[in-house]
């Protein structure tokens, strides 16, 4: 082979496994989406925020303290707090959930996401970390009944 044949199917097969990493990520989100109820939205969330929230909703349905714990933008060992949110939380997210996204989410954004089994509201944020990826603050949760 030339030289420059080399060189095309060199940049063709990197091509390739690009799209088919970015392909998997969008697959994955897909087959997570079509496997868990709908979240009910009010407010204005970017993408990333959505998508964020909507995982965080996920890992509690799915009781996977480990995937939410990995969404911490804050450093430090999250799998205590996010224990303690799927126990608070992880049977009521698998009813409906809806999230009040309460302000601008270009970088962060304030959401109360409402429980409809228990009947419960958590307040998070969710934001921008040193990765530049999208996820949450993830401190102990607090409860609250709703009114």
């Amino acid at each position: 082979m030339k030289p420059r044949h080399i060189r095309a199917a060199a940049l063709a097969l990197a091509l390739g496994a690009a799209l088919t990493a970015c392909g998997d990520d969008h697959l994955d989100y897909r087959t997570d989406y079509a496997n868990h109820r709908p979240l009910r939205v009010t407010g204005h969330p970017s993408t990333g925020s959505l998508e964020t929230v909507q995982k965080v909703v996920w890992h509690l349905a799915d009781q996977d303290a480990d995937g939410l714990a990995a969404l911490n933008t804050e450093g430090g060992d999250a799998g205590p707090a996010a224990r303690a949110w799927v126990k608070a939380y992880g049977r009521a997210a698998r009813s409906e959930v809806s999230a009040d996204f309460l302000d601008e989410g270009s970088v962060r954004q304030d959401v109360v996401l409402h429980f409809s089994g228990p009947r419960r509201t958590q307040e998070l944020t969710v934001r921008i970390g040193k990765d530049d990826a999208w996820g949450i603050v993830l401190d102990d949760p607090e409860p609250q009944p709703r009114s």
